[in-house]
């Protein structure tokens, strides 16, 4: 199973996804998978008192916002689900901002708005406020039994080629939702549990700037201004997984990155050991504006 999983690669060189329309047809054929979606109970392991519950409810609205702004509401719920599968399952860090800002500082981020300069945009209130509230339900039990297990998603307008080695369970919005095949991506998979500290690591800005600047020229050259939809800090791109409406992320898919699950038995040196001094050296999390650059390099925000 392990080999199987580790061949879950985007390939480096290779042709990797379809875009635009014919990824819309080419999404609809690819059938929703017979296994099941799973039922996950609701996450209650961080509790509102705990020390690092401020923090992991950052980490989870950032997620939200930056995947999912403007879904509608089960598909924000849908996205928080998805972290929080992830948190428990042995494939990845075991907090949520772990969750989220694993690989910021690499070369492949799984929450690209971490690492893509999206965090330099101000947030827009009205989704931010939405989001946030969809964070506080996920963290204190809601779930989205939709999709259940699911631990991947992309937007339908593209077709990653893992798409066809996971499980479809469903669209919500514009986001198609995945699960793990067999029993890796049953309910009995996800047995791990919150490690007990949140922390942000610290972002290399410059690089953060840097990328934003890139993008905005990206847009400029792409995206006439009468085009433009607010609160869209990147160009429509093939390798967005993101919905087109939405403000941030985005899955690199042109590195060699590959997804391992270790053997429940050798748990000690499998990922968690690659994971487990994520973010130690990290300072307290910032307020959702806080991330943004100082107000003299800050670039203008894109929404009210």
């Amino acid at each position: 199973m392990r080999e199987d999983i580790s061949t879950m690669s985007t390939g480096l060189g290779q042709p990797l996804v379809i875009e635009g329309d014919s990824a819309v047809e080419r999404n609809a054929l690819i059938p929703i998978s017979s296994l099941p979606v799973g039922q996950m109970d609701g996450f209650t392991q961080i509790a509102p008192t705990s020390s690092g519950y401020a923090t992991a409810l950052q980490c989870l609205t950032q997620a939200i916002y930056y995947e999912a702004a403007n879904e509608p509401a089960s598909g924000k719920a849908a996205v928080a689900q998805v972290v929080l599968n992830r948190l428990r399952h042995p494939a990845y860090p075991n907090s949520v901002c772990g969750v989220v800002y694993e690989g910021a500082n690499a070369r492949v981020c799984q929450f690209s708005f971490t690492c893509d300069g999206s965090l330099l945009r101000t947030p827009m209130a009205r989704q931010w406020n939405e989001s946030r509230r969809t964070a506080q339900a996920a963290l204190a039990g809601t779930t989205a039994p939709e999709v259940g297990t699911a631990t991947h998603y992309h937007a339908d307008y593209v077709v990653p080629r893992w798409a066809f080695t996971l499980g479809k369970l469903r669209q919500i919005g514009r986001h198609i939702f995945y699960r793990f095949p067999g029993s890796v991506g049953s309910e009995r998979a996800f047995s791990d549990r919150w490690t007990g500290v949140e922390q942000i690591p610290a972002l290399n800005f410059g690089r953060l700037r840097a990328a934003l600047t890139a993008r905005d020229t990206v847009v400029e050259d792409v995206l006439p201004a009468s085009e433009a939809v607010p609160g869209l800090t990147v160009a429509p791109h093939v390798q967005d997984r993101h919905a087109s409406s939405d403000v941030g992320g985005r899955l690199d898919t042109t590195t060699t990155w590959r997804l391992t699950i270790p053997d429940p038995t050798e748990i000690s040196n499998g990922y968690r050991g690659v994971i487990s001094g994520q973010g130690e050296s990290a300072g307290p999390a910032p307020s959702p504006a806080a991330a943004a650059a100082p107000a003299s390099t800050a670039l203008p925000a894109t929404g009210a």
